[in-house]
């Protein structure tokens, strides 16, 4: 299956094994935090797709770099960077949830991603271009054709189950931080109050709380928000309004004076 000259049997199930790896790099670390597991991750199943994602982005965009070690990692270090820094930005804006915080952690950028975490990935990015990636294609290169449609089609067809079930779950949440910020104005309170709400849940919900205990809930205010962005747009009118007459005035004054000029 084509795409691009792509085959993207290949490249899906090398990013499933990828968020696999993650998945399994961030249940040891928690493993090693909280004396317990925790099925980390915003999908039910054994995958972190950031993970997957990053792993695929180096693979085709540092392609170019494979005989620069030293850009390389830089490289992969950049790209991991924004993606992990805009997986939060929009997972709080769709969710209004702050998933991880690395705001008590030196060199961070507004808490969404801090140096002790980034440097890890240009190592990654290494470690994927240089070692797991020859393998891994090579390997699944070697799967009968139709053994790769099966694992294709079944993995596929589970991942986007997980996907539609996981963002119900973690929609709940979202629509749960509204309506009780509706009532309450303090970010600790609001997030008591969901992760309350949370527990009393199926077991899908108490899932993706335990898997991020720190989470913050943001508090939504729309009608605020309206009347900030009206209160800008009348000064900008004004401001504007004011511009022009204050043209028309220097304009004016250099009529008359080229009037008086001529006379």
């Amino acid at each position: 299956m084509l795409v691009l000259g792509i085959d993207i049997r290949i490249y899906f199930l090398l990013f499933i094994v990828y968020s696999f790896i993650g998945w399994l790099m961030e249940v040891v670390g928690k493993l090693v935090q909280y004396r317990r597991f925790i099925n980390r991750g915003f999908l039910i199943g054994p995958y972190c797709p950031i993970y997957g994602t990053g792993a695929i982005l180096i693979t085709f965009l540092l392609k170019r770099y494979i005989n620069d070690p030293i850009t390389l990692f830089i490289m992969a270090i950049l790209v991991c960077g924004v993606l992990e820094y805009l997986t939060s930005y929009f997972m709080e804006k769709i969710y209004h949830a702050r998933w991880w915080d690395y705001s008590q952690r030196r060199f961070n950028i507004n808490g969404r991603v801090c140096l002790n975490t980034i440097i890890p990935f240009g190592l990654l990015g290494m470690f994927i271009m240089y070692v797991s990636n020859p393998f891994l294609i090579t390997r699944i290169e070697l799967l009968p054709e139709l053994w790769l449609n099966i694992l294709f089609w079944t993995v596929l067809v589970l991942f986007i189950i997980d996907n539609i079930v996981s963002t119900n779950v973690i929609s709940y949440v979202g629509r749960t931080s509204k309506e009780v910020g509706k009532d309450l104005d303090n970010t600790e309170e609001i997030t008591k109050k969901v992760k309350e709400l949370l527990l009393g849940k199926s077991f899908l919900h108490r899932r993706l709380l335990n898997a991020y205990p720190k989470i913050k809930l943001i508090k939504v205010r729309i009608e605020e928000r309206k009347k900030e962005i009206k209160r800008q747009v009348e000064e900008q009118r004004k401001q504007i309004k004011e511009n022009v007459n204050k043209q028309k005035e220097e304009l004016k004054e250099k009529i008359d004076s080229f009037r008086e000029e001529n006379k």
